[in-house]
């Protein structure tokens, strides 16, 4: 695996969505039940049953989605001692869910810091080129649309699913499979782990596709022990929907500025 760093590719204008994007995640994470758990590394009941109850009304789940069952039951975020033990209380529940309004609340919570540092990584480095090119009105949809195509193709996929669909990552892959279609020869600096961290400067095409190849493999469940806590198959219906929904733009779209020094260890050329 290779984590980017930094693109060659300088942009226009300021990303003034793909900013706000980042400090929205950031809030909401901050704002979610247990996340001082994700700090310090422990975890109480409280704090886990408070987490189930408010990812049951925000997070986007298949069956909900896909068939429209939404359940009688849910966690109501307090605790009680049962025939079992200590648990979570259920009740019925006392809020009105909209399962489609719920897919867009879901691409803001994260299930802990890697998850959420992660995307907002992807999402500055590759986001705004891609803002730069559609503008920022048409950045945020298509940045929804793609979130959207990506929720509902896990969820198509895994229909009888009750468990909770959560992260931006969707969306995000659709922004960079957008940025593979607008900017394949831009240039990434990326580490690669071998031994230490060795910074490489790779074209986007060998980034952002092998990255894909990875989403498409663990989606089928190999190479993965646990498959079922990511989403993959989100991660490949929205880079998917991101290259299809870029594509229309390629031709008019200027390519990235060659970058200085060493490229594939040669010293690049440069014409005046």
């Amino acid at each position: 695996m290779v984590i980017p760093v930094h693109d060659v590719n300088p942009a226009r204008r300021t990303p003034y969505v793909t900013y706000a994007l980042i400090a929205a995640n950031l809030v909401v994470f901050l704002l979610t039940p247990g996340v001082a758990s994700s700090l310090t590394g422990e975890s109480g009941l409280s704090q886990l049953c408070h987490l189930q109850a408010f990812l049951d009304r925000w997070a986007a789940v298949p069956r909900e989605l896909v068939h429209g069952q939404l359940p009688t039951t849910v966690p109501t975020g307090d605790t009680g001692v049962g025939a079992g033990g200590p648990g979570c209380v259920v009740g019925p529940p006392g809020y009105d869910k909209s399962p489609r309004l719920s897919v867009l609340t879901a691409m803001f919570l994260h299930g802990g810091w890697a998850h959420l540092l992660g995307n907002m990584l992807f999402l500055l480095i590759f986001g705004n080129n891609i803002e730069d090119r559609l503008g920022h009105v048409r950045y945020l949809l298509f940045y929804v649309i793609c979130g959207y195509a990506a929720a509902y193709g896990f969820a198509l996929v895994n229909a009888d699913s009750g468990e909770p669909l959560i992260g931006a990552s969707g969306a995000i892959a659709g922004v960079l499979g957008a940025y593979l279609v607008l900017y394949p020869r831009a240039r990434v600096w990326v580490l690669v782990p071998f031994l230490i961290f060795l910074p490489l400067r790779l074209p986007a095409w060998i980034v952002l596709g092998f990255w894909f190849g990875l989403q498409a493999v663990y989606s089928s469940g190999t190479g993965v022990s646990q498959v079922g806590t990511v989403a993959y198959v989100a991660h490949v219906v929205g880079f998917l929907a991101g290259m299809l929904l870029a594509w229309p733009l390629r031709r008019g779209t200027p390519p990235p500025p060659e970058p200085r020094g060493l490229l594939w260890g040669r010293r690049a050329q440069h014409h005046r």
